[in-house]
């Protein structure tokens, strides 16, 4: 029980950031019930914030409160698509490319040519000459996400695919797909969920700069859109309207950057335990020792040592002494 009570101490921030992320799904899938209007519906311009209108009203009198709500369902939904497609596609081209060696070699020139490519300006440049959408949206960053989780999923199967759990699953006639699935994917599923948390992290980001900069779609409310919107207002900045029409998507956006970025640090610590370091007592200031006694060999005492010590030196003379008999 201790140290169940350890790990979640240890994870604050892991329950943090879920805890921010479960507010936000639940938001974003209670919209059409917490919303107190249709965010296309138009009333009176910029009202101030009512019961009604809790942000008040934009320059064409659609709810802002409503807006920011179905706002997080587009946000959440581009963002969780595109970063789990391209997390799987980059899963299974990493565990080709990591297992076949010619196969390897070609996925990874091409995954060479991607990293190459400044992906974010390309896809300002796809957005303004293709029609923004979905779809459209979700293309754009599978295609330029998945290169970065195949060349970190090669490496650990490289490094896996040789040791011995493999090669007796060769000797006993497993197939090249049994080994891929079987045996070699869990020890990528680390790596990929890290991957999809960042890929999460960036399509978040990416997608509310491409609605901010009017490349995204005009017809879908999202906190870029928002914010699109909201500094196209000649006097956002010199009244008051900027504190409930600006503020909240830009905290929206930074409160779930904020919490992958949470949960993305204990996933790495999780797939790496090298990076995970002792604690300290909330009383007195003094370092656990648990993590030495779990993982550090047992320290030898002074007398231990001596005896040691004389164990060696004896096994030295008496091979010597046998040696010079043989002689």
């Amino acid at each position: 029980m201790s140290r169940v009570l350890g790990m979640i101490r240890r994870q604050k921030l892991a329950l943090m950031g879920l805890a921010i992320l479960a507010i936000f799904g639940l938001l974003a899938t209670l919209a059409p019930y917490l919303a107190p209007c249709d965010p296309k519906e138009m009333f009176t311009p910029m009202l101030p914030p009512s019961r009604l209108h809790p942000l008040g009203t934009n320059d064409i009198g659609q709810d802002i409160f409503s807006e920011l709500l179905y706002g997080a369902r587009f946000s959440l939904l581009i963002g969780f698509l595109s970063a789990a497609a391209s997390t799987a596609i980059g899963l299974w081209l990493g565990l080709i490319s990591g297992y076949y060696d010619k196969l390897g070699f070609a996925i990874m020139r091409m995954v060479d040519i991607f990293l190459a490519i400044p992906r974010f300006p390309l896809i300002i440049l796809m957005a303004a000459f293709l029609r923004p959408g979905l779809k459209t949206l979700v293309l754009f960053f599978v295609l330029f996400g998945w290169s970065r989780t195949t060349r970190l999923v090669r490496s650990q199967i490289l490094s896996e695919r040789n040791k011995e759990y493999v090669d007796a699953a060769r000797l006993v006639g497993a197939s090249d797909f049994r080994i891929l699935g079987r045996h070699l994917l869990p020890s990528a599923i680390p790596i990929a969920l890290v991957r999809f948390i960042m890929e999460f992290q960036h399509v978040i980001l990416a997608e509310s700069g491409l609605s901010f900069l009017g490349l995204g779609d005009p017809t879908v409310k999202s906190w870029g859109t928002i914010l699109h919107y909201a500094f196209e207002y000649p006097t956002i900045f010199i009244s008051d309207v900027w504190v409930r029409w600006v503020v909240p998507p830009g905290a929206c956006i930074t409160l779930m950057v904020l919490a992958l970025t949470f949960v993305g640090f204990s996933l790495e610590e999780w797939s790496n335990p090298r990076l995970s370091r002792p604690q300290t007592f909330s009383e007195g200031g003094s370092l656990t020792i648990s993590f030495a006694r779990e993982r550090l060999p047992r320290l030898l005492t002074g007398d231990e040592k001596l005896a040691s010590l004389r164990r060696r030196s004896a096994g030295m003379v008496a091979r010597t002494a046998t040696r010079l008999r043989s002689d």
